[in-house]
């Protein structure tokens, strides 16, 4: 175990000295491979978000329920309105994370 630990500790110090060839990666690349990976997908309300509302908050929530006049599920305002407050009832991961990037890309 001493030995792989120092095997690894001297591979460190020479990738920090310089003594080992690096790939050579221009900045511009980088961000440009970073940029494209991290951009996500726009989220669709009607498509992607009121099947889950449906499934988890119906019939209250959507139109004929108790909730309706006060909180309408099946409106994009009323979800940005409430936020991440709708996870009280949301417990999905999933779910969740399309939820958050609904809330956080522009209307």
């Amino acid at each position: 175990m001493r030995m792989v630990l120092g095997m690894v500790a001297v591979a460190l110090l020479l990738v920090e000295s310089g003594n080992i060839a690096k790939p050579a990666r221009k900045m511009e690349n980088l961000a440009s491979v970073t940029t494209s990976t991290a951009a996500k997908a726009r989220v669709d309300f009607e498509t992607q978000l009121k099947p889950i509302f449906k499934s988890k908050c119906m019939p209250c929530h959507f139109s004929g329920g108790k909730m309706y006049d006060r909180l309408p599920f099946d409106k994009p305002g009323t979800i940005r309105k409430l936020g991440t407050k709708l996870f009280t009832r949301i417990k999905e991961e999933t779910d969740r994370r399309l939820i958050e990037d609904f809330l956080t890309q522009t209307p």
